[in-house]
C-alpha cells in the first residue's frame, strides 16, 4: 500500500511540476516546484504541531486569530514550536490559506506580495535562535518577480496560484508518523530533475543505486551510526541513503559550494523530518574552507566533482590533511585531495567510500606518490570497485569506488571487484540492478575473490605493480575466443575456388554466344 501511495504521490507532483516546464528551463522549474513543496510542508507541520498543543484548550491553530489571548497563545506557540519545528508561522500564513485567497471566488486574486512576506518570515522567525542557520535564505532561489513566471504581474501571479492550488489538493499524510513517502517522492522530483539537467546533474545528485552502493559499504557489520559526513554533498541524497541502511544515525554534516544546491540538501533534510539540531550543512569550498576540519566521523561518503580544478596552494603543505604526503594533489584533478580530506576526517573505527574516475587507480606524478603513501605506509586502502560506463548523469566514463579505513580488518591484502560488466542498460544510461549491488556488496562483506569479477590482491602483489591498482592488472576478464579450424578454412578456401572457376568458364561461354571480349 505504501509503494502504491509513494507512487501516487511521485505523479501527482511531476505533473504539477510539469506545470512550469513550459514557461522556463529546468534548474528553474525545479527550484520553485521543490520550493513550494517545502513550503507546503512547513505548513502543514505548524499547522499539526500547533492542532496539537492547542487540543487541551478546545481550539485549532486557525481559530487563534482573534482570540481573547492572541498574542500569549502565539507567543507560546512560537516558543515552543522554534524549539520543536525550528521555525514558526502564523495561521494566516499558512500554505492552504494562500492557495484559498489567491483563488477565492474562483478569480485570480493577487497573493504574490503575501507570499514573498510568508517565505521571508519563515526565515526571519528563526533569527537569534539554535536553528537560524539551517533555515537561513532557504528560499533565496524563489524569485517571484522573475519575468521568467510571465510577463505581467497578472501573468506570474495566475501561473503561482495555480500550482499552489494543484499543491494544496495533495494529502503528504504527515500525521503518519511512521512514513517516509513524502521525502520519498521529494528525492524520486530530484532525480527527475537530475535525468534531464545534463552535465549540471552531477552538480547536485548521485543516482540511487550507486548511493545504495556507498551507502552500504560504508555500513557493513553496523544498525547504528554516531555521525555520517559528505564533503560534497550536493542535494544530501546521499547522506539520507546512509540513513535508509540502518537503524538510526545521530548526526549528518555536510559541505556544499554551490548556494542552490546547499539549499536543496537543508530542505532535503527537513523534508525527511530529519531534526534541525540532528544535520549541520555549510555552504563553502570543502578544499580551501574546510568547515568541520577538526571533527572525525564513523562514516563519509562522497562522490566528488571528476578531476575538478583547485588551488593546489603550497600553503596547503602546513595543513594536517595534506603534510604528511609530502605532495599535493595537482591543480587541475583534485580527485586525491578530495581523498586525503576525508582520510583526515575519519575516524579511527570509521569507513569510508568515495567515487572517482579511473585515472586515480593509475596515474603517477604526484598522484602515484599519495596512491603508494597511502597503501604503503598507511595500509588504509580495503578495497577498490570498478563500475560500469555511463552510469553518471552527465559523463559517460567508468568510475571506481575507493573504500579506506584506519583499522582494516584485512590488513594484508587489498579486494579488487570488477563490476563493469553487470549492468542493465535502460535508455541511454546504464542502471546498476538490485542484484548486481547484491553481487558487489556480499563479494565485498565475505573477500571473495571469483573469476573474471573479484580477487584478492596481497599487498605484495600491489607492490610489485608498483602501486598500479588499475583493475585488469587484478582481475583477469580476458575472454578466450575459440580455436580456429584451420582444416575447416582450407576446405572452404577450396571450395570456393572450384566454384570461381565454374562461374568463369560459364561467363566466357555467355560471351563467346554473344561474339563480346571476355571481361578477363
Amino acid at each position: 500500500m505504501a509503494a502504491e501511495q509513494k507512487q501516487k504521490l511521485e505523479q501527482q507532483l511531476w505533473n504539477i511540476a510539469n506545470t512550469l516546464r513550459g514557461k522556463m528551463d529546468a534548474d528553474d522549474f525545479r527550484d520553485y516546484i521543490l520550493g513550494f513543496i517545502f513550503y507546503k510542508y512547513l505548513s502543514t507541520k505548524m499547522d499539526l504541531y500547533a492542532n496539537e498543543i492547542l487540543k487541551p484548550d478546545g481550539l485549532t491553530f486557525q481559530e487563534i486569530d482573534g482570540h481573547a489571548d492572541e498574542a500569549l497563545l502565539k507567543q507560546e506557540l512560537k516558543s515552543l514550536a522554534i524549539d520543536k519545528l525550528g521555525f514558526f508561522l502564523e495561521p494566516s500564513e499558512l500554505f492552504s490559506e494562500l492557495a484559498r485567497r489567491g483563488n477565492a471566488g474562483g478569480k485570480n486574486n493577487f497573493i504574490l506580495g503575501d507570499l514573498a512576506k510568508v517565505l521571508t518570515h519563515i526565515e526571519q522567525s528563526t533569527m537569534g535562535t539554535e536553528s537560524e542557520e539551517d533555515f537561513g535564505n532557504l528560499f533565496s532561489d524563489l524569485d517571484l518577480t522573475s519575468h521568467k513566471l510571465g510577463k505581467s504581474e497578472s501573468d506570474k501571479n495566475e501561473l503561482i496560484v495555480k500550482v499552489l492550488v494543484h499543491l494544496d489538493e495533495i494529502d503528504f499524510d504527515l500525521e503518519n508518523v511512521d512514513s517516509d513517502v513524502l521525502g520519498d517522492a521529494y528525492e524520486y522530483l530530484i532525480g527527475k530533475f537530475a535525468s534531464g539537467a545534463g552535465k549540471k546533474a552531477g552538480e547536485f545528485y548521485t543516482p540511487q543505486q550507486v548511493s545504495s552502493v556507498l551507502a552500504q559499504l560504508v555500513t557493513v557489520g553496523k544498525d547504528k551510526l554516531k555521525s555520517v559526513y559528505d564533503p560534497t554533498c550536493g542535494s544530501g541524497s546521499l547522506l539520507l541513503r546512509v540513513a535508509k541502511e540502518v537503524k538510526t544515525v545521530n548526526a549528518f554534516y555536510g559541505q556544499e559550494m554551490n548556494p542552490t544546491t546547499y539549499n536543496l540538501c537543508r530542505m532535503n533534510m527537513i523534508m525527511h523530518d530529519v531534526h534541525y539540531k540532528r544535520f549541520d550543512i555549510k555552504n563553502e569550498d570543502t578544499l580551501e574552507r574546510p568547515q568541520h576540519y577538526d571533527m572525525r566521523f564513523e562514516a563519509i561518503v562522497a562522490n566528488p566533482p571528476f578531476s575538478a580544478n583547485w588551488s593546489a596552494s603550497p600553503l596547503f603543505m602546513n595543513d594536517e590533511r595534506f603534510s604528511a604526503y609530502g605532495k599535493l594533489a595537482p591543480g587541475s584533478k583534485a580527485d586525491f585531495a578530495f581523498v586525503q580530506h576525508m582520510v583526515h576526517q575519519l575516524d579511527d573505527n570509521g569507513t569510508m567510500a568515495i567515487v572517482l574516475p579511473h585515472g586515480v587507480l593509475f596515474r603517477g606524478g604526484a598522484e602515484g606518490h599519495i596512491r603508494e603513501y597511502l597503501i604503503k605506509d598507511k595500509n588504509y586502502l580495503d578495497a577498490v570497485i570498478g563500475l560500469p560506463a555511463n552510469i553518471f548523469y552527465g559523463t559517460s566514463i567508468p568510475t571506481c569506488i575507493l573504500v579506506l579505513k584506519k583499522k582494516r580488518e584485512n590488513p594484508n591484502d587489498i579486494l579488487f571487484i570488477d563490476a563493469s560488466q553487470h549492468f542493465e542498460k535502460v535508455k541511454t544510461q546504464n542502471v546498476l540492478r538490485t542484484e548486481d549491488i547484491d553481487k558487489i556488496i556480499s563479494t565485498y562483506q565475505n573477500r571473495m575473490g571469483e573469476p573474471k569479477y573479484s580477487h584478492v590482491a596481497l599487498l605484495s602483489e600491489v607492490a610489485t605493480n608498483d602501486y598500479n591498482l588499475n583493475i585488469p592488472r587484478y582481475v583477469d576478464t580476458f575472454e578466450e575466443e575459440d580455436a580456429i579450424d584451420l582444416k575447416a578454412i582450407t576446405d572452404e578456401l577450396r571450395e570456393l575456388a572450384i566454384l570461381g572457376k565454374t562461374t568463369d568458364n560459364t561467363i566466357a561461354e555467355f560471351c563467346a554466344e554473344l561474339g563480346i571480349e571476355r571481361p578477363f
